[in-house]
């Protein structure tokens, strides 16, 4: 029998006068480490460690085999669509301390399975979309981002599985309500506060000034009218008291002998 070239590259199958030996010699296959980053050995698991690196984006050569990310304390500020979406077997990312001003829809595909740990804390996120994170089963950290607290922001929070120990740094920059502003927004939401009763209320405060608008402008007409027809009966009736009094009529009949 000849060589034979199983799937695995390094693996060779030698058969010698009916008897078979095989030589099992496989190298774990993958990418090399992202340059400038480090890819200690980690309990066994792929490790990569980009912190203090310098980073404008996020690398593109990350192993795919990659358990443990760490891209803290750069300069990132953008996300692509699906920038880890390849990293299946990924537990742990962390991207604090960055520039990110937005997350998309989008911006973690392919890791709603496996992820167990997201930090997004001290960035510069403002707005949260619905479905950016909602599909992540991962704790996650957004404590001290500008956040702008409003009724998408509330809804994004209540389908997301937020860190317990930072939960409490989650705090307004900017709000649709003045009380929110500097205050833990999580402890607000949970005694009953709500960032969605707000466009209700300016909706029906809008309408309140409208109807009253209207209701004084029917009274300025009507006031307007009763003195408009007020004047023009106060000259008519000084027209009739202008006009010469008739004679008294004369009796064609004398009186009587």
């Amino acid at each position: 029998m000849g060589t034979v070239r199983l799937p695995c590259p390094s693996l060779l199958l030698v058969s010698t006068r009916g008897s078979c030996l095989f030589l099992l010699f496989c190298l774990r296959l993958g990418a090399t480490c992202p340059q400038p980053c480090r890819c200690p050995d980690h309990a066994g698991a792929v490790a990569v460690y980009c912190s203090l690196r310098g980073l404008q984006e996020v690398p593109q050569d990350i192993p795919a085999d990659t358990v443990l990310l760490k891209l803290d304390a750069n300069k990132i500020s953008h996300l692509p669509d699906g920038a880890f979406q390849h990293l299946h077997r990924l537990r742990e990312l962390d991207l604090s301390h960055n520039a990110i001003e937005a997350i998309g829809p989008a911006t973690f595909a392919g890791l709603a399975g496996g992820l167990r740990l997201l930090d997004l804390s001290y960035n510069r996120i403002q707005r949260i979309p619905k479905d950016a994170l909602g599909k992540l089963s991962a704790k996650i950290r957004l404590s001290h981002n500008p956040l702008h607290c409003e009724c998408a922001l509330q809804e994004a929070l209540w389908e997301l599985k937020l860190d317990p120990d930072s939960v409490d740094e989650i705090a307004c920059h900017t709000s649709v309500q003045e009380e929110f502003v500097g205050k833990p927004l999580v402890q607000a939401l949970d005694a009953g506060a709500s960032l969605c009763s707000v466009p209700h209320r300016t909706t029906d405060v809008a309408m309140l000034v409208t109807m009253f608008g209207w209701f004084a402008m029917v009274i300025a007409y009507i006031v307007y009218y009763v003195r408009h027809n007020q004047e023009d009966a106060r000259r008519h009736l000084e027209y009739l008291k202008s006009l010469p009094s008739a004679p008294a009529s004369k009796d064609p009949i004398g009186p009587g002998p």
